[in-house]
């Protein structure tokens, strides 16, 4: 088993790249990610913080901490600098300070704020997202166990065409988008690191062709080794079925993980769990509507047997440190649920079409080939489970029963679509979020409360080498004064429209900006951790306006796939939502 208890310090290294071909192809050509100039990200704040304060005198104070960060000759330009000099000596200025203080460096589901890093924690960047497959519609006598086959198998080809290096790089029409993560996506795991500071182990090879590996498949809580590779074939769907059902009818912390590894048969199963492909969650549950489908994705079930007054969870079916891992439940629905403090969500959706159309296209089930062959039975993965790590599970189910029980769940679907809204002339993500923006001000108003913070968007910034993501500050004067119109007596159609448009366009400024890398946050954050020990903190980052800003109340991302039904992630702070949304259909 991987040792945890030092990081290596070139862990991230250690993942390969595949086989040289296409996928990775044009890694060279990408730009690194710039440091905006200090004035322009300063200027672009003062704009953002005008309608997060909540009087005139709030904003002027808040300015004045800005013009002083900025001042020439100031201590601002002095951290500026040294930010700069630091990306000319790095690939990616940000990435250490990102792996870190965005997802590795802490493990609470939700955290509200933290010295380095409160202008961006999201529960995003914990890294738990579930994004649930539409229904599959199939005769066959065990719908669950066809979908689970034909999920490994696809998968599987699809593991296979990446290590060869044939994965097309993704791209937008700006160009290719940066692939560095996708080393991540496969034969690699999440451990929890000595001194709260986690990484990710891989064991994939350099120059392997894809044609081994295993899965670990859990059912009722019980682990389980699959072999779907024989002397370099690939099993069937029709063989997987077989071997799947012959056999198969959270919360962590470093000490008991430590404690739990100290057994060797305990050490040797994490290495297979750490070490397989994916995790194959199948699911006793099944889920009848999206939020119920949703929520089995999210954290399973919550039952308590009335005979024992206990509490049994369905996360005990999970090993949510795994970058990849696929859920089926009983009834043939569908889904995944991906760590991704290493990986961020669009190359999942991106694995997730190429295995869905696979498994939809006839070449699946045309090219499958049954035998009589020796195979691998699976493998039972039982543990040596001691006193104190009984009471750790405990523990840990109490912590994750009263985060489950703190959460509400709703979906919204419209009868309209893309279509309906491009032909207004305006951006359907812009149109998304100015609606989330009126509902938000006249929930909070409704509840005689004032703004409670700022709304995060992500950006993409893979256009860059070893992008990730960027901050889009969507709240705005604009946005501000067309939601105030929508509920305000005397105002015209006509007037609200040129409301809309101008907010729409202040909204699609910010996303370009962005996704240029020359976004407000992440340069903000640069700056700050360009301090040395010892020197004091400007006094921006502590004023309450500047904090209120980056106080993430609503959490909101868009992505899309025409196979996805419910998807999405927890609220960042507790007085928050997380908001995931999708634009892509036409409607219904």
């Amino acid at each position: 088993m991987a040792s945890n208890t030092t990081r290596p310090p070139n862990w991230k290294s250690q993942a390969p790249t595949p086989i040289p071909g296409e996928t990775f192809a044009a890694q060279t050509s990408l730009p690194r990610l710039p440091v905006p100039p200090l004035v322009q990200t300063l200027d672009k704040l003062t704009s953002t913080l005008r309608p997060i304060a909540y009087s005139a005198e709030e904003f002027q104070e808040v300015k004045q901490k800005i013009l002083e960060l900025g001042k020439a000759g100031g201590f601002g330009e002095t951290l500026q600098k040294r930010l700069e000099q630091r990306a000319s000596e790095r690939e990616h200025w940000l990435e250490e300070w990102w792996d870190d203080g965005g997802y590795l460096g802490y493990r609470d589901s939700v955290r509200k704020d933290d010295p380095g890093f409160e202008s961006m924690t999201t529960k995003e960047y914990l890294g738990r997202r579930e994004y649930g497959f539409k229904s599959q519609p199939v005769q066959h006598l065990h719908p669950a166990l066809h979908r689970a086959a034909s999920l490994v198998r696809a998968s599987m080809l699809f593991r296979q065409q990446f290590k060869l290096g044939k994965v097309p790089p993704e791209r937008t029409r700006d160009g290719p988008l940066c692939m560095d993560t996708w080393r991540w996506m496969f034969d690699c795991c999440r451990i929890p690191g000595l001194g709260g500071l986690d990484w990710s182990v891989t064991y994939a090879k350099p120059g392997d062709e894809g044609t081994s590996g295993h899965v670990v498949v859990l059912r009722k809580g019980r682990f389980w080794k699959l072999e779907p590779w024989i002397d370099g074939r690939l099993l069937s769907v029709p063989e997987l079925e077989k071997y799947i059902f012959s056999q198969t009818s959270i919360y962590h912390n470093f000490d008991d993980y430590a404690l739990l590894a100290e057994d060797p048969k305990n050490a040797s199963i994490l290495t297979t769990i750490h070490s397989a492909a994916f995790v194959l969650c199948l699911d006793t549950e099944q889920p009848s509507s999206l939020v119920e489908h949703s929520r089995a994705l999210w954290h399973g079930s919550v039952t308590r047997p009335k005979s024992e007054g206990k509490v049994v969870l369905g996360l005990r079916n999970r090993w949510v440190d795994k970058p990849v891992q696929f859920i089926v439940f009983d009834n043939g629905e569908a889904g995944i649920m991906g760590e991704h403090s290493v990986m961020d969500g669009t190359p999942t959706v991106a694995l997730c079409d190429a295995v869905l159309d696979m498994i939809a296209s006839p070449e699946l089930s045309s090219s499958e080939i049954k035998t009589n062959a020796e195979v691998t039975l699976p493998q039972p993965l039982d543990w040596i489970i001691l006193p104190a790590t009984t009471k750790a599970i405990e523990t840990a189910e109490t912590a994750a029963l009263s985060l489950i029980e703190s959460q509400e769940m709703g979906i919204v679907r419209t009868s309209y679509g893309k279509k309906a809204i491009k032909a207004f002339g305006v951006s359907p993500d812009s149109w998304a979020q100015m609606i989330v923006q009126l509902a938000y001000a006249r929930l909070v108003r409704s509840l005689g409360q004032e703004r409670q913070g700022g709304t995060y968007e992500a950006a993409t910034t893979r256009r860059f080498f070893k992008g990730r993501t960027e901050a889009i500050r969507v709240v705005s004067e604009e946005s501000d004064r067309w939601v105030a119109s929508m509920d305000e007596g005397g105002v015209s159609a006509e007037e609200r429209k040129k409301l809309l448009k101008e907010a729409v366009k202040k909204h699609g400024d910010w996303a370009r900006m962005a996704g240029s890398g020359l976004g407000i946050d992440r340069h903000m954050l640069g700056l700050k951790l360009s301090l040395k020990d010892g020197e004091e903190l400007p006094a921006l980052y502590s004023d309450p306006v500047f904090k209120r800003s980056s106080n993430w109340v609503l959490s909101t991302s868009a992505i899309f796939s025409k196979h996805f039904g419910p998807y999405g992630w927890g609220e960042v702070v507790p007085e928050g939502f997380g908001v995931a949304y999708m634009t892509g259909f036409d409607g219904e």
